[in-house]
């Protein structure tokens, strides 16, 4: 109810479909049990107000004003109960106690008021926490439903991927997600695991590798053999980390509900004075207690409980609606105290996507740079995977129409051969083509010189053709289309400039940097020096740090800095599991806009507890100096209630996100 704010998530277990077939789930207002309650009892006291006032026979109206203290009463009661039986006085039952007392002194229309609108406020709470749980439930399309277990005999059998266990094999079928953690057992393919290891490029898969549930197997088939408990796998604890969302309480939250019992203490004494002063002065049983209930109402600090968890579990809500999983309230507050923020390069600010960089004939081969290109693109065009299609992609770029390629095989992990006008051509990884390292391949260049490519920060393939080398090309990871506007983003909302922290090399950290806008770079790091970088940029001035990595060496630095944000396609299950956000869309414009988020819901904290604090004092100075009705005090409590209430849920609005994205 309005008074005892929850800040908790519990999303009902769901089957989680492919995302480009999931229903977006809302939960209708109805549906909530909070709503229904606060509607029967609005009707019955809609249906009894008119009914009073024409002055209708009480045996009319009176039943109608029954339903409505029960409908909307009975789960604040009962809560309020509990409350006492653990020796704590929950400010809900000071309302129950209220209304009733109100009832006792012939004030039933006055009393019925103060429960309408009291179950009104907590049906808004409701609502704003189960469209929070909504959306972060659409967020749960990693992993497979179902998955075919082998018997020992062969036969097959589709199974919930629930209800796998350690031991059983299963078949994972080309084009197919995995439904466990395991082992493979027999089979050859490929693997895009980028959804958990952070690698870029689909992963070779033979027999004894690992795999991992929710990644995308290639065009191989597998037999794995589930080595972990579905329960335990990666996608599972991503699971788990949904389901902990939005648990735990902000700082401002925390603080009100330490001094809330303090308070509602200090209520019920202050109401016994109310009453037994002007009792003890001559003022006659109903005026004294009629201004003791009214003072209890509008001394109770409903509003000033409801003015910190709607705001920010409507900006969790709205950011999960937008693909950023903000885990806690605390994790939302903190984002927005950041003043300077640090990013990861690989998986962070690249994308994963490979793209050719360099084009180099060998001496000797015959080949210009279009020549090599439109040789390896011919030889290529037939292979789905991620470097081919780079490697097409670029051809087609300078305008090249590659020949038309024959006899194509490809070989997971090694590379493709095709005969193109009648030349064997082949295109592969360094060293598969017999190039090892020191071994002269053309001219002046080796096998190291391959070695030392690759540690520059691109991937190298090498073409040959009829058993020659004939060229090089370099793949490198390709810049987020939107990391500039990124960091052009939390550098206004940070005031500070982001600094770029990696373990790569300087010069591809500098080539990434120059291209996003970064002036500071940090490069050659070690996951303890990002955590030593964090704590530099923290300093002795108490900055804030925002770090954003995605892989398992940028853990330490996630749990260091005051706010962490993970990358989740290419994010490593640790680093999900330390950072306080994970953007899973890997919309990295969405970074600054969730900062921005958190500050808008931050000014609505203030403005809610500003409001409750204003009108719990004014109509308690009138209350003791005046003569406060009960209607009327019922109205401004109950009103400044739903006020704040619905303050609160203005981050909800699609338009807020929009003014956040900027």
């Amino acid at each position: 109810m309005v008074c005892r704010v929850s800040a908790t998530l519990a999303p009902s277990p769901v089957r989680r479909t492919p995302p480009s077939t999931a229903p977006r789930r809302r939960t209708r207002v109805l549906a909530l049990p909070e709503a229904r309650w606060a509607l029967a009892s609005t009707v019955a006291f809609l249906i009894a107000f008119p009914l009073d006032l024409a002055g209708a026979s009480a045996w009319l109206y009176g039943p109608l004003y029954v339903v409505a203290y029960a409908a909307g009463g009975w789960e604040p009661a009962l809560e309020g109960l509990r409350a006492l039986r653990e020796k704590r006085l929950d400010v809900d039952l000071l309302m129950i106690v209220a209304a009733l007392g109100a009832a006792a002194i012939g004030q039933v229309l006055d009393g019925a008021l103060l429960i309408v609108i009291f179950a009104t406020s907590g049906a808004l709470e409701a609502l704003a926490t189960a469209r929070t749980a909504d959306s972060v439930r659409g967020l749960l399309d990693l992993a497979p439903t179902t998955a075919t277990r082998l018997s020992p005999d062969g036969t097959e059998e589709t199974v919930p991927t629930d209800r796998l266990a350690v031991g059983d094999t299963v078949l994972v079928r080309p084009g197919e997600r995995i439904g466990a953690d395991g082992r493979v057992l027999e089979g050859e393919s490929e693997a895009d695991q980028a959804t958990i290891t952070g690698e870029p490029l689909p992963v070779p898969k033979t027999p004894g590798d690992e795999v991992f549930a929710g990644t995308l197997n290639g065009n191989g088939a597998l037999r794995v053999r589930v080595e972990r408990d579905p329960a335990d796998s990666v996608i599972a604890r991503i699971v788990g980390l949904v389901e902990e969302a939005s648990r735990t309480k902000a700082p401002t939250q925390l603080f009100i509900e330490k001094v809330e019992q303090r308070y509602a203490v200090g209520v019920v004494v202050a109401t016994l004075a109310v009453f037994g002063i002007p009792l003890a002065f001559g003022e006659d049983l109903t005026g004294a207690l009629l201004r003791a209930m009214t003072f209890m109402i509008v001394a109770s600090p409903c509003a000033v409980v409801l003015a910190t968890m709607p705001p920010l579990l409507s900006a969790i809500a709205n950011a999960g609606r937008h693909g950023v999983l903000v885990k806690s309230a605390v994790a939302m507050e903190r984002l927005g105290e950041v003043d300077v923020a640090a990013l990861d390069k690989t998986g962070t600010l690249t994308e994963g996507t490979p793209e050719v960089t360099a084009v180099r004939p060998l001496p000797g081969s015959g080949l210009d740079e279009d020549g090599l290109l439109a040789l390896a693109a011919a030889a290529e065009h037939p292979s789905e995977h991620p470097l081919a299609r780079a490697v097409v992609a670029a051809a087609a770029a300078r305008g090249l129409r590659p020949a038309a390629a024959e006899e194509f095989v490809a070989t997971p992990g090694r590379g493709v051969r095709a005969t193109v006008e009648g030349s064997v051509v082949t295109v592969g990884r360094p060293g598969e083509h017999g190039a090892r390292d020191g071994e002269v391949l053309a001219g002046d260049v080796t096998g190291g010189d391959l070695v030392g490519r690759q540690d520059s920060g691109g991937t190298t393939v090498l073409v040959a053709r009829d058993g020659a080398a004939v060229g090089l090309l370099t793949l490198t990871d390709r810049v987020r289309h939107d990391a500039s506007a990124a960091v052009a983003g939390l550098t206004a909302v940070t005031g500070t400039a982001p600094v770029l922290l990696t373990g790569d090399n300087p010069r591809t950290a500098a080539r990434v940097a120059a291209d996003t806008g970064i002036t500071d770079v940090r490069a050659g790091l070690l996951p303890q020096d990002k955590v030593t970088a964090v704590r530099e940029l923290q300093g002795g001035e108490g900055r804030k740090v925002l770090f954003v990595g995605d892989g398992v060496n940028d853990a330490p630095a996630l749990a260091a800095a005051h706010s962490g944000v993970a990358m989740g396609r290419a994010g490593s299950d640790l680093a999900l599991e330390t950072a306080d956000a994970v953007v899973v869309r890997d919309e990295l414009v969405a970074i600054p806009a969730v900062v921005r988020l958190s500050r808008a819901a931050r000014r609505l904290v203030v403005q809610n507890l500003v409001i409750a604090g204003v009108c719990i004092a004014v109509l308690v100075v009138w209350d003791l100096v005046g003569h406060l009705p009960l209607p009327l005090g019922v109205a401004g409590h109950e009103g400044s209630t739903v006020i704040v209430g619905l303050n609160g849920l203005r981050l909800l609005r699609e338009s807020a996100w929009r003014r956040a994205v900027g």
